[in-house]
């Protein structure tokens, strides 16, 4: 008959600060010592924890306010030049896309209230988070806005000929209403007013969706620096008629702002009341982008392009199925 031996010791358990003391093979008597096995964390902060549920709405609003920022800036800063030789350089400009698409990365960097709707429909962003993100993209393109009045309104008095007065293109020649955002050129039907924003839109939106296909040559992290060439090349070629507007928030928001600092009601009838075309054509021009871009190149599964009937038969699907159910 063997005898038992009893071994008698200490184990530590450092995840928790517990000692237990080891009496035999089956027999363990726990007991607490300094520290304590409680979680001594302090509780996140609360605006830790309001920052991390609303970042997305403000890295949109911030990118935004940064694309305006530039954007107007540079505009207001060469506006005389433009009004006596009409010669400029759209690189400033452009640049502030670049400088946004940096400041907003932690929600995509949308900055576009029409960028974000497309992706919506082809990437499979939720569509719960739309009116998020447009919200906080008009906010900061009104917010972007309305500093660069505060910064430069001596400089507008000079321009405009007084402190009081304010106008708008097609009012008057020397109207810095243009600053704000866009006005069509005299010429333009509004047929032609909506297809050169349509078009726009759609390149942009197609060159987006190349530059994010990693199945494609992709951009990478060079993805705002050649964002920053494709601006500059919609606006060298496509932004002669209407300015390249090609964002709701960035057009709407600051003539909304224009108008409410006393720019007037023609803000909204310039143009035989142009100020709705960049609101929509935005809208169905990124669409059509992206779907061409789906259609002939993209071969990723989360587009509805590629999945069966081109995502007819997913969307009608759910719907069938709650028909059929008596439930």
């Amino acid at each position: 008959m063997s005898n038992t031996h009893k071994k008698i010791g200490t184990i530590v358990d450092q995840d928790s600060g517990c000692t237990s003391l080891y009496l035999g093979v089956n027999m363990r008597l726990s007991f607490m010592i300094s520290p304590p096995c409680i979680d001594n964390a302090p509780p996140p902060l609360l605006w830790s924890r309001l920052r991390a549920y609303s970042r997305d709405a403000f890295s949109e609003f911030f990118g935004t306010m940064i694309l305006i920022l530039f954007g107007t800036g540079w505009w207001l800063k060469f506006f005389s030049v433009m009004v006596r030789r009409a010669i400029t350089s759209q690189f400033p400009g452009d640049g502030g896309v670049m400088l946004a698409v940096y400041a907003s990365g932690a929600s995509e960097s949308h900055i576009n209230p029409a960028v974000t709707f497309a992706n919506c429909i082809f990437r499979g962003f939720p569509w719960r988070k739309f009116p998020i993100y447009a919200i906080s993209q008009l906010l900061g393109a009104m917010c972007g806005a309305a500093i660069i009045y505060g910064n430069y309104k001596s400089a507008i008095d000079v321009l405009e000929g007084g402190a009081n007065i304010r106008t708008v293109p097609g009012y008057s020649t020397a109207a810095t209403a243009g600053i704000f955002c866009t006005y069509p050129a005299n010429f333009m039907s509004k047929t032609g007013q909506f297809f050169s924003e349509f078009l726009a839109s759609a390149i942009l939106m197609f060159m987006i969706f190349a530059l994010k296909d990693d199945g494609n040559l992709g951009a990478g992290p060079l993805t705002p620096l050649t964002l920053f060439f494709v601006i500059f090349g919609i606006g060298a070629c496509f932004g002669w008629e209407t300015g390249y507007a090609i964002n709701l928030a960035r057009d709407f928001g600051p003539r909304l702002v224009s108008y409410m600092l006393g720019y007037g009601h023609e803000v909204w009838a310039a143009g035989n009341c142009y100020f709705w075309v960049p609101m929509v054509a935005p809208f169905l021009g990124c669409a059509f982008g992206g779907w061409i871009y789906d259609v002939f190149l993209y071969t990723g599964l989360d587009s509805p392009i590629n999945t069966p009937w081109m995502g007819i038969k997913r969307l009608l699907g759910p719907r069938r199925e709650v028909l059929q159910n008596p439930a």
